[in-house]
């Protein structure tokens, strides 16, 4: 080997020991710097009674906003009338917003003459 291409070589290993070092000191700033995830805070969507809407209503609204199952709505029917109050979803708060819109949209009940409107529904912080 001569002497001009040992320098060459002596240069390029101090140069990818240089470049390997301020890569390693980045990625280890990077590391630190990160932050860890946050989670979102939740929210209930909660559904109110009241003596306008029957229970058929209170199913096909579940069944058709949320995605439940005859059962799930069944139970949540149930316990808006025993409890005067159902939690139907815990989400985020956006989604949770959605879906509060999405039960203000839904319509009156068609069963019940007297009935003028929509169910109320509200969202709170889970916690």
């Amino acid at each position: 080997m001569s002497r001009g291409s040992r320098t060459a070589v002596l240069e390029s290993d101090a140069w990818a020991d240089e470049f390997t070092q301020r890569t390693s000191d980045r990625t280890a700033t990077l590391d630190r710097a990160e932050p860890s995830p946050r989670k979102q805070p939740r929210y209930h969507v909660v559904l109110w009674d009241d003596d306008e809407h029957t229970f058929d209503y209170v199913i096909r609204m579940m069944r058709s906003l949320f995605g439940y199952s005859d059962e799930r709505a069944n139970q949540l029917a149930d316990d808006v009338d025993r409890a005067g109050r159902a939690v139907c979803l815990t989400t985020s708060r956006e989604h949770a917003e959605l879906k509060r819109d999405q039960i203000h949209a839904f319509g009156r009940d068609t069963l019940v003459t007297s009935c003028l409107g929509s169910m109320s529904s509200t969202i709170e912080p889970s916690e």
